[in-house]
């Protein structure tokens, strides 16, 4: 076995349209106490999470891609439309559509965003108040 060693520090790079999701701590007990069967998080439909990494989107086509000769036109960077969730969110999701990995002792999600029902933002309710002090400031 050939042992490595590693100086640079590591960087997840989520691809696509797939999100990386730190799955809410699984409970082994009910609100009134009562033990559960190991596993019997993974038969919920929908589980829940705080977003890590977010992919770069939806890769978009090239304007030009109907061109006639395409071994004349220059190479484009390949453009993407972003996703509607950002890191820091808290998610709702499809738990059949995730992926569970594991990584530096953490367990995380990868999840599509298609399989992403609902997005919990905190900030919303910070850019609330501040347009409210500011109109406020005004009058």
């Amino acid at each position: 076995m050939v042992k490595r060693k590693i100086t640079a520090k590591k960087e997840i790079i989520i691809v696509g349209d797939r999100v990386l999701i730190e799955p809410d701590i699984l409970k082994d007990r009910t609100s009134h106490g009562l033990y559960l069967p190991q596993g019997i998080e993974e038969k919920e439909k929908i589980q829940s999470g705080y977003v890590v990494k977010v992919g770069p989107g939806y890769p978009l086509p090239e304007p030009a891609a109907d061109s006639e000769e395409p071994w004349n036109r220059a190479h484009q960077e390949t453009k993407y439309m972003p996703l509607q969730t950002e890191e820091g969110d808290y998610v709702i999701f499809l738990r059949k559509s995730a992926i569970e990995i594991e990584y530096e002792a953490s367990k995380y999600l990868i999840v599509p965003q298609s399989a992403i029902l609902l997005i919990i933002r905190d900030d919303i309710f910070d850019e609330l108040a501040s347009d409210k002090s500011h109109q406020n400031n005004k009058t």
